[in-house]
């Protein structure tokens, strides 16, 4: 990584704020000259005739309805800032799903707001204009065009994201004069909240939060085809993992992980989530994402994983495959519980069904295998009363899906857990049957076997659609595939 400079910006070229300095750099200054040469002799880069991006019709819609939500209320939803990973690196940014969601804009720092009108509210995006080349901010500042690329001029944002654009430093100011009530989505940008913090209350902006997230709940068509897209990557990731499993064997997880996020890398903007790349014991936690274990044939692969496109739609797909190909006899017979516990999970999405019946119905049927099998007393109607089977399935069976993982999380719990589905909505289907390496309430033969086996669920008019259809999920379906890719 190149080092940056550490400039004495020349006194005609001063900025109102300094522009941020290393300590130690290796030039000590800039001499006017220097700073003379710098400021011309660029080509004229502004890009003209831009069409708006593919979601600006659908962003617009979203901003009505929020609109007409808070009549007279002046809204500010951030996109977030640069967050630092060590010293003078920053973490790749992610605009917040709220601001994303509404403009359709990734970029750092920027700011939408809506202003109260007579009519309704006036929309400004407000955003970093272009690096200055009047004070050398575009090859002096860490942040500058020759560090870390090109940034939209307001005109060009304006053209993309069909919203007036201003310049974003001006903004804290103007919050601090605002007069009126005023909601802010908070957790993004300390700067924002800073200028607004004698205006707005807790609870004001939490109905905003709340608001957005529900808005979420059912998907239009774009997001549908973003999430069909995810989703179709996803698959073809999964796919590249199974071609290397012998280099995983030769070495870790991490070759799982980095395989599956090549493709992410490739065909979207990143993986949705950590992938969990979690071989033979591993895969009992829920959560394992330190991918740093050994991947022995004879054991189950838990991958659970998903590709975000650029649009930060992601999936979320596990399948649980044996390393060598071969479902051993206990390993096959807990896998069948799961995919069959699934298939009933599946079926249960319909619309108008409870939410919470896919759950149940998932839930009951991996009781009834385990009362089955002796390892709880049954009957099953006790065990479900009591929660016995928990021990073993540990998680629910699903959440929405959408720009976060666990998409719509703000949301009311009567329009979501205790809500009804509705055509649009999005939602994972994933039961799991995790019995520990130390469990000593089980056989032995059980002990540190992992399975979850999740899928992503449209809700239609009809029924239901398995947007990752394309990966099998039986289990004789799986080794018949797995011998194919391998072939």
């Amino acid at each position: 990584m190149a080092d940056e400079l550490t400039p004495e910006i020349p006194e005609e070229a001063e900025s109102e704020e300094p522009i941020k300095q290393r300590k130690n750099g290796l030039y000590p200054g800039v001499s006017d000259e220097l700073a003379e040469n710098m400021r011309s002799g660029w080509a004229d880069t502004e890009l003209r005739g831009l069409r708006p991006v593919e979601q600006a019709a659908h962003t617009a819609r979203r901003r009505a309805a929020l609109s007409a939500r808070f009549p007279g209320e002046r809204l500010v939803i951030p996109a977030g800032n640069l967050k630092t990973r060590s010293n003078d690196t920053e973490y790749p940014f992610r605009a917040s799903v709220e601001y994303a969601y509404l403009t359709g804009n990734q970029t750092e720092d920027g700011v939408l707001v809506l202003e109260p009108t007579a009519e309704g509210h006036r929309e400004t995006i407000y955003l970093l204009p272009r690096s200055d080349r009047d004070n050398g901010e575009f090859w002096l500042s860490g942040q500058g065009e020759l560090w870390v690329g090109r940034r939209h001029s307001l005109a060009e944002s304006e053209a993309l994201y069909g919203i007036p654009a201003a310049d974003v430093r001006e903004l804290a100011d103007r919050l601090r004069e605002a007069t009126g009530p005023v909601r802010v989505v908070r957790g993004h940008d300390a700067g924002i909240e800073a200028a607004l913090t004698d205006k707005v209350t807790a609870e004001r902006d939490e109905e905003l939060r709340v608001f957005l997230s529900e808005a979420r709940l059912v998907k239009d068509e774009f997001e549908i085809g973003e999430l069909q897209k995810a989703v179709d990557s996803t698959v073809r990731g999964f796919e590249d993992v199974v071609k290397v499993l012998d280099k995983a064997e030769a070495t870790s997880e991490r070759y799982i992980e980095g395989t599956f996020f090549l493709r992410a890398r490739v065909e979207g903007n990143d993986v949705g989530y950590g992938s969990i790349c979690a071989a033979g014991p591993h895969a009992c936690t829920l959560h394992w994402v330190r991918n740093d274990g050994p991947v022995r044939s004879g054991d189950l692969l838990l991958l659970d994983a998903g590709v975000e496109t650029h649009s930060l739609y992601t999936a979320d797909v596990t399948r649980t495959l044996p390393v060598n190909g071969t479902f051993s006899e206990i390993q096959r017979k807990i896998y069948d519980a799961v995919y069959d516990a699934q298939e009933a999970g599946i079926a249960a999405v319909q619309p108008g069904a409870k939410y919470r019946d896919f759950h149940d119905a998932a839930q009951r049927v991996l009781t009834e295998r385990l009362v089955e099998w002796g390892l709880v007393e049954g009957p099953v109607e006790r065990v479900l009363e009591l929660g016995l089977q928990r021990r073993w399935t540990l998680h629910g069976t699903g959440h929405m899906l959408g720009m976060d993982v666990h998409d719509c999380a703000a949301a009311r719990t009567e329009t979501y857990v205790d809500g009804t589905l509705e055509p649009g909505m999005v939602l994972t289907v994933e039961p799991g049957l995790y019995f520990q390496a130390d469990d000593l309430t089980v056989p032995e033969e059980y002990r540190g076997i992992g399975v979850r086996i999740e899928d992503d669920i449209l809700v239609t008019e009809d029924g239901n659609r398995n947007l990752s259809a394309g990966l099998p999920r039986r289990s004789d379906e799986v080794e018949g595939w797995m011998a194919a890719l391998k072939g």
